[in-house]
């Protein structure tokens, strides 16, 4: 008897702790540069304008042009649960961006989430822009 209650201690913990250590987004070193006019960012010399440029950060770097003409960068991995590494896609009007997997969406402003499931913001990198290069890291 004491032996199975020990093995259901042992599994609840275990699976308490598993769930645990998948909902956020992992921690990957991100350091991107480019020329501003790299044809790969044309979007970007627009206001509402988005890219998604793979490689970067878990599962590719989302940088918006902000209206005010600030920038936002953000990793495209889904904030709802992050240890599938589903990539956001952007939507057409350029506010957005939806999970693929879930059908959660995203503000491209802040990244917060507008559309259940996912209650987390995307993953957001520091960015600057200075002498005609964007730099984007964390």
């Amino acid at each position: 008897m004491i032996k199975k209650l020990c093995l259901l201690i042992l599994i609840s913990l275990s699976c308490f702790a598993c769930g645990k250590s998948g909902d956020v987004v992992p921690n990957v070193s991100v350091n991107f540069q480019a020329d501003i006019n790299d044809p790969k960012l044309a979007a970007l010399k627009s206001p509402g304008g988005a890219v998604i440029i793979p490689g970067y950060g878990v599962a590719g770097l989302l940088i918006y042009r902000e209206p005010d003409l600030s920038y936002a960068a953000y990793d495209a991995c889904s904030s709802y649960l992050p240890q599938n590494h589903c990539a956001v896609t952007l939507d057409n009007n350029s506010l957005t961006c939806t999970d693929p997997c879930s059908g959660a969406k995203f503000s491209l402003s802040d990244g917060s989430p507008v559309k259940a499931p996912a209650t987390r913001s995307l993953k957001a990198y520091s960015i600057n822009v200075s002498n005609f290069e964007i730099f984007v890291s964390n």
